[in-house]
């Protein structure tokens, strides 16, 4: 790619647009993704009896794994939701710029 190439995608408001919206969204979703995860992390580390507390009086499965199953359907959730809007946004944008580039 020629840098005259390269400097007109970059110029590109829909460009300009797409890199500030992806960015805004996969942050946000990202922070969402830590504070989950670091709670999850922090209650083993400084409450291990809450996680450690069985379902119930006769059972041998403890809190600790809905709660690790729920962490890991939450990220598969965020993914679908980052999936559904680059696949929609993200690609529509996209598309823009690729035709704006072949019509010049």
């Amino acid at each position: 790619m020629n840098k005259e190439l390269v400097e007109k995608i970059k110029n590109d408001p829909n460009y300009q647009e797409l890199v500030s919206k992806r960015s805004s969204f996969s942050i946000k979703l990202t922070i969402a993704m830590l504070a989950v995860y670091f709670a999850f992390i922090l209650t083993i580390a400084f409450k291990p009896a809450l996680l450690g507390t069985p379902l119930s009086s006769d059972s041998v499965t403890t809190v600790g794994i809905p709660v690790g199953i729920a962490v890991i359907i939450f990220a598969f959730i965020l993914t679908g939701i980052y999936t559904k809007r680059a696949n929609s946004e993200f690609d529509d944008l996209n598309n823009k710029i690729k035709n704006a580039i072949k019509e010049h």
